[in-house]
């Protein structure tokens, strides 16, 4: 058993644990409209919950609205109030068949907070990529004293499993600078 396959099979896990990153801080409200900040609202419709995506178009008018054209007219109130009780700090307003979303500026206080749960999520994802190397680590540690790797190896794929998780920690930085840089723009 060579350690780089169990190297291969946690690398995808990490990713996933960084697109996860990704979609999350897209959720969070900078002071630009995107469309990521309300299409997965849930909105009541008919009896089910249905993200706001599914019920009409959801576009970008200029940098601070968002303008949602549903397929049908009867979604316009569920549209209205499922947007006012995200939480998100954000009103719907009706525009004939239209439903628009203003982006207010964002409060200094707001920022810190935006900032400090960028923060978390980013301490999230580093904890999972921390978890899926002791794991990897483990696995490595039992095998070799299984006898199926060398001890030479073992020391290797800890120097590889470092070299990885130096990468993962390095994307999730960029990923969060970038968002904090929205936030704080």
């Amino acid at each position: 058993m060579d350690y780089n396959e169990i190297i291969k099979r946690i690398r995808p896990e990490m990713d996933k644990a960084v697109s996860f990153l990704e979609k999350e801080l897209a959720k969070i409200r900078s002071g630009r409209a995107t469309t990521s900040l309300v299409e997965d609202i849930m909105a009541d419709c008919f009896g089910q919950k249905l993200p706001l995506k599914q019920l009409g178009a959801i576009t970008l008018q200029g940098p601070r609205q968002i303008v949602i054209q549903p397929w049908d007219k009867s979604y316009i109130e569920s549209i209205e109030k499922a947007v006012f009780q995200a939480g998100s700090g954000l009103s719907a307003v009706t525009d004939k068949d239209l439903v628009r979303i203003n982006i207010p500026s964002l409060t200094e206080e707001y920022r810190k907070d935006l900032l400090r749960l960028l923060s978390e999520k980013q301490e999230e994802t580093r904890k999972t990529v921390r978890k899926w190397r002791e794991e990897a680590w483990k696995e490595i540690q039992d095998r070799q004293r299984a006898g199926e790797i060398r001890e030479d190896d073992k020391f290797r794929a800890k120097d590889d499993l470092q070299e990885i998780v130096e990468e993962f920690n390095k994307k999730i930085e960029e990923i969060g600078e970038k968002k904090e840089k929205e936030i704080t723009d």
